[in-house]
């Protein structure tokens, strides 16, 4: 009894050893090795605290620089938004590095640079420890957070669905939905009402959208899923709080007790719907899970395990993280893109009309088809226009998992790459003197420098839904154009926000006049 307990005591030792080693190597080694290396490169920033790192000076800015609402619809945001980058680019230069606790992050802008991240060295940069880590809960890792093989995978299985006549598949959902949303819309102005909360509609509608591709099914089953992801979302926005201390996403805090009870809520909706589709098969009402996102997730996991191929644990818990991943990707920046899409035209009248000239002239009254899109020339600049000023990821992130050499730097592994693509889209130096207003006439030439409009990433880790996402933004943008005109409401209040995405504060207001 006596050895067991010493055996046991020793192990015990030896184990906390071990667990004290790799905190302090992972906490503190580490990221002051890759400090000194990079300063010795003449890449500097302001001094972190111990395990906060400048968390907290980044927040006291922020709060301080969104505590009131714009004065006007101006879209110099970036001063708003990204207060620390303005200040900190000043002090220290284009590249600069600051602390997300203990992970370092440098900051870089040189779009030569980010072309060579994101295209050659895709397979060395991914997500980072801390980013998983903060979603892990919220999307779990799926497409956006995975890393390797992984990440190779899941794309190669996933990407079918967002290419060739699959996609064009997609059209018919959204002109169907869109119609329902346009219908409800001029009910209510026929009711008496005139002014609408556009986002709450845009929001509703690309959930629809998006439930039909994903489940096949209307809105209205996947409405608590939705709910909850959306309050998961704003929890995870607060990640970076909760994860700067050893140990601290184990405490059983009330965050992190809310935030895995809201976990196991959507994983249980999420399974009923996968085992439905698994008794319709098992009963012989179906030959196969389906033709939707799940249906081709579910087919894949079947057709591996029948092939004996486990090269890929495509598992239950994987298919459930990519359709949660779908969930936020597939709606949030869709809706986001079109929300502040409608408050840029509203408050810019002369191109609406441009537009709804161009949409007469192409699709002749008629509900836009897959051939009609490529010739709307005019709502295609207008898209990106407001994907340059309002995108809904505002920075690309990628922590470097070996060394390599990127322009003139050598970055060490570890060290956490981002790319202020707001910045980016705003810099004076890139777009010109007017880079701070809506002037969609910039994308009239398709020939523009790679690597300073970057809204969906680039390279092979690009947004595998982008064509989707673009698709359809113009159907709606289209229909609702072709029947509305609208103008900002004075109650509009301009107070852009980032709680992962870039959202606004308190929605947009528009007045909707039908159009005969």
């Amino acid at each position: 009894m006596a050895v067991l307990l010493a055996l046991l005591l020793v192990s015990l030792c030896f184990s906390l050893i071990r667990v004290a080693h790799v905190t302090i190597t992972c906490y503190w080694l580490t990221p002051r090795r890759i400090k000194k290396i990079m300063e010795r490169q003449g890449v500097r920033g302001p001094k972190p605290r111990f395990l906060v790192g400048n968390i907290l000076d980044v927040a006291a800015m922020v709060a301080k620089s969104t505590a009131a609402d714009m004065d006007s619809v101006r879209h110099d945001v970036v001063g708003r938004l990204f207060p620390h980058f303005l200040v900190w680019s000043q002090l220290y230069g284009k590249r600069f590095i600051f602390w997300n606790g203990t992970e370092p992050r440098m900051c870089i802008t040189d779009t030569e640079m980010i072309k060579e991240l994101l295209s050659k060295y895709s397979t060395k940069a991914g997500k980072s420890w801390l980013q998983q880590q903060g979603s892990k809960h919220f999307i779990g890792k799926g497409l956006l957070m995975a890393n390797g093989e992984d990440w190779h995978h899941q794309r190669h299985i996933v990407a079918p669905a967002f290419i060739g006549d699959k996609l064009k598949s997609y059209a018919g959902y959204m002109v169907t939905c869109t119609k329902q949303t346009l219908e409800t819309l001029k009910n209510e102005v026929e009711s008496g009402r005139t002014e609408f909360e556009i986002g709450e509609y845009m929001t509703r509608l690309t959930a629809d959208i998006i439930s039909r591709t994903e489940f096949d099914c209307s809105y209205e089953k996947g409405k608590r899923i939705f709910h909850l992801l959306t309050v998961l979302q704003n929890l995870c926005a607060q990640a970076s709080r909760h994860l700067c201390f050893p140990g601290s996403r184990f405490f059983p805090s009330k965050y992190n007790r809310e935030i895995k009870s809201l976990k196991m809520e959507v994983e249980r909706l999420l399974m009923e719907i996968i085992q439905s589709r698994k008794d319709c098969v098992e009963v012989g009402r179906s030959s196969s899970y389906g033709n939707d996102l799940l249906g081709m997730l579910l087919n894949e996991m079947q057709k591996r395990r029948e092939n004996n191929n486990y090269g890929f644990n495509l598992n239950l818990q994987v298919i459930m993280d990519e359709c949660k991943t779908f969930f936020f990707a597939g709606h949030e920046t869709t809706a986001l893109l079109l929300t502040w899409t409608i408050m840029l035209l509203a408050t810019n009248p002369s191109w609406q009309d441009k537009v709804r000239a161009e949409l007469n002239q192409v699709c002749n009254g008629a509900s836009p088809s897959v051939d009609h899109l490529s010739k709307l020339t005019l709502l295609n600049m207008v898209i990106n226009e407001s994907l340059r000023l309002y995108p809904p990821a505002s920075v690309l992130p990628r922590m470097a998992f070996e060394d390599f050499k990127l322009g003139d730097l050598h970055i060490p592994k570890g060290l956490s790459i981002w790319i202020p693509v707001l910045a980016i889209h705003h810099s004076e130096e890139l777009w010109g003197k007017d880079a701070k207003e809506f002037n969609p006439d910039r994308f009239a030439s398709k020939s523009f420098t790679s690597g300073r409009f970057i809204p969906f990433a680039a390279g092979p880790r690009n947004c595998v839904g982008q064509a989707f996402a673009m698709m359809e933004a113009k159907i709606i943008l289209a229909m609702l154009i072709s029947k509305f005109s609208f103008t900002i409401s004075e109650n509009y209040r301009h107070a852009p926000v980032i709680v992962l995405t870039m959202k606004p504060k308190y929605g947009v207001q528009i007045c909707l006049n039908p159009l005969n």
